[in-house]
């Protein structure tokens, strides 16, 4: 007679899943890829209209055709299709544009090669092989060594502190590049690595992450201004922007939205740059804190960087996240003013530091 352990697993496996390492999962990947795990989402999604669909994947194409006069004379056209959402069949190639991976690509084409061909760093390549399996581990690239995935995000990484390594590897990049496998061949992977590495986060995989607590005082600043009560009430509990930041700064999302969400942040973002990582930050905060009872039911620390980690499902969604995005009253200058603050007072803080020590 079977266990009821046994019964149970049974009932809870069918022809169309499996138990691996105590968890089910599907032998069917959904509409991304994954066969299990928080971003297994098996419901088809409720999209535009086939020919609405249609119609954009058009516009897509003839903008991509011309794309150095649209970023040149009509970017806000480019900026509008994107917050939009860009179509899943133009994606790969799109974000390939805008990040300027292109014409990385077309500039060194034979580097990605030569920089696989080259030894690593033995700490970095260590470093990276222990982290292969942790990402995305029920993707279906992901899933196994066997499959290409996890080989393909070696190489990319490989690549990069070969190709700049004065930043090396840092553990965040590793799930920036496979979500980027996910989209593109490895070559074009790895240029848009770097330059969302060198230029969009530039500096904050560099030791020590200064940049990135620089910026988390930044967004610090800005929530201020966008929602007093959240700030005030991180203040109160001594939540310091590194505590809940950093992960998302670091990795640019991708290990905290659900997939269609951070599709829709990564067209944006890739167009508009690291203020996007700023302004889906504020809307998470303000939707968690934003309220009353949700800031009663966080007295300490630990129960308000608990809600961060773990934000009401809706707050989450592309919708809400895109709309208030939107919604936000914050300029440009707004931005550029607070940087100039905190790096003035970072600045200040080494002098007097230096000073101090002599």
């Amino acid at each position: 007679m079977a266990s009821s352990t046994t019964t149970d697993t049974v009932s809870l496996c069918s022809e169309a899943s499996t138990l691996i390492d105590g968890s089910v999962i599907s032998t069917v990947p959904d509409r991304h890829g994954f066969l299990g795990g928080t971003q297994y989402s098996p419901e088809p999604k409720q999209g535009p209209p086939p020919e609405t669909v249609l119609r954009r994947e058009h516009k897509w194409l003839k903008m991509l055709s011309k794309w150095n006069f649209y970023m040149e004379r009509n970017y806000r056209k480019v900026r509008e299709r994107c917050r939009k959402g860009i179509p899943m069949s133009v994606r790969p190639r799109a974000w390939l544009y805008l990040c300027g991976g292109k014409l990385l690509l077309e500039k060194y084409p034979e580097r990605y090669d030569y920089c696989l061909s080259e030894d690593a760093d033995p700490k970095a390549l260590e470093d990276i092989k222990k982290d292969l399996h942790r990402q995305f581990p029920y993707h279906e690239m992901f899933i196994s060594e066997d499959k290409p995935g996890q080989q393909e995000l070696l190489n990319v990484l490989k690549a990069y502190t070969v190709f700049n390594p004065t930043v090396g590897y840092c553990q965040a990049q590793a799930p920036v590049a496979a979500f980027l496998l996910m989209h593109m061949p490895a070559v074009q992977a790895f240029w848009c690595l770097v330059s969302i590495s060198d230029r969009y986060l530039k500096d904050y995989y560099s030791p020590g992450l200064e940049i990135v607590q620089r910026d988390g005082l930044i967004l610090q600043a800005l929530l201020k201004k966008t929602c007093t009560p959240a700030y005030r009430h991180l203040k109160k509990v001594n939540a310091e922007p590194m505590f809940y930041c950093t992960e998302w700064f670091l990795c640019a999302f991708t290990r905290t939205l659900p997939w269609d969400s951070l599709l829709r942040i990564w067209d944006i973002f890739l167009c508009e740059g690291v203020k996007v990582l700023f302004k889906t930050a504020l809307v998470i905060l303000e939707g968690c804190l934003g309220n009353a009872r949700n800031r009663k039911r966080c007295p300490g620390l630990c129960e308000t960087l608990d809600l961060l980690r773990n934000p009401p499902e809706y707050v989450l969604s592309e919708e809400y996240l895109v709309y208030n995005m939107n919604r936000l009253h914050l300029t440009e200058r707004d931005f550029e003013l607070e940087h100039q603050r905190q790096t003035a007072k970072r600045k200040n803080a080494v002098l007097a530091s230096n000073g101090s020590s002599r």
